[in-house]
């Protein structure tokens, strides 16, 4: 099969860094989803853009992914290529007021990195998950700012694998949304404006929003963050809770009685159990109040 011939020779040029049917539960932080055919993490922009190339070639599916901290995996999997923009790609540099991240660098990392270097900005991003090329192309946000106001200019990858960038401006960002969600590219590097601020205030800041988001999201167990956005003028949270969904149950997937717009699972929940409580949640929320939910969430591999 062609999939082998691609898992061979990936494996040939980086080995150790390819995987064939690797179950995807493991890269995904609500703990779900079925087998990737094929899973590589490139260390760099030239191996990323070789391995778009190898599967154009192959005429197969890519999914790029980051720490899967915003993602649903079926249960049957994925077919194709997943890349994985990992550890192998997470380098943070300082340059002046300028931090310069690779896209597989945890969001958590460059806050503290930030914090350490007396820069301000990145005190909002306390606690959320992911890395920074996902948070990048989602504009994730909380506690009223984004990640889309520090960004001054992306490095990218087509996917032809040729390399292009964008600037704050062209990168159009909105409320959790980019134009990469409209148009083709994979992040390889962010620089972020920053400005100069004492250490001590940006700790007590990032200790503040994190012991916020402890009392008020169900941490203990996997979840994927928040799963519809918020309508406008409103809280999807709001409106599940104000139907009366809190607590239920799709198998082992929950809504979370903490946070309404969280679904947790509870040990052994399915993709299927997720994808049919997420169901329930937008049938019930528009029967009542008229809201479509729109899902926050990216799903993969519930094409076939």
């Amino acid at each position: 099969m062609a999939e082998s011939g691609l898992f061979r020779e990936l494996n040939r040029l980086m080995p150790g860094r390819v995987r064939q049917n690797e179950p995807m539960s493991r890269h995904t932080t609500w703990r779900i989803g079925g087998p990737a055919e094929i899973m590589a993490e490139p260390c760099d922009g030239e191996e990323l853009s070789l391995m778009l190339a190898m599967a154009k070639k192959e005429a197969l599916p890519c999914l790029v992914i980051g720490a899967g901290s915003n993602l649903l995996v079926s249960d049957a999997g994925v077919r194709g290529l997943v890349i994985k923009i990992g550890k192998a790609m997470a380098g943070i540099t300082l340059r002046g007021n300028e931090i310069i991240g690779a896209a597989g660098a945890k969001l958590a990392a460059v806050a503290t990195f930030a914090r350490e270097a007396e820069l301000g900005g990145f005190e909002f991003s306390a606690g959320i998950p992911g890395t920074i090329g996902g948070a990048v192309v989602m504009n994730a946000g909380a506690n009223g700012d984004s990640i889309g106001i520090l960004v001054k200019e992306v490095a990218l990858i087509d996917p032809e694998g040729n390399p292009f960038s964008k600037t704050r401006q062209e990168m159009e960002f909105g409320y959790r949304s980019s134009v990469l969600q409209r148009m083709p590219g994979i992040i390889t590097q962010v620089t972020f404006s920053c400005h100069g601020r004492e250490k001590p205030l940006i700790q007590d800041d990032m200790a503040d929003y994190l012991a916020r988001r402890k009392a008020t999201q169900p941490l203990g167990y996997p979840n994927a963050g928040s799963v519809f956005k918020n309508p406008p003028g409103d809280s999807a949270g709001r409106l599940i809770d104000e139907a009366g969904l809190k607590g239920l149950r799709e198998g082992d997937a929950q809504i979370s009685t903490l946070h309404a717009n969280f679904i947790i699972n509870l040990g052994q929940a399915t993709a299927d159990d997720v994808a049919a409580l997420m169901a329930k949640i937008r049938m019930v929320v528009y029967d009542r109040f008229g809201v479509e939910l729109i899902p926050e969430i990216h799903m993969a591999g519930f094409e076939d």
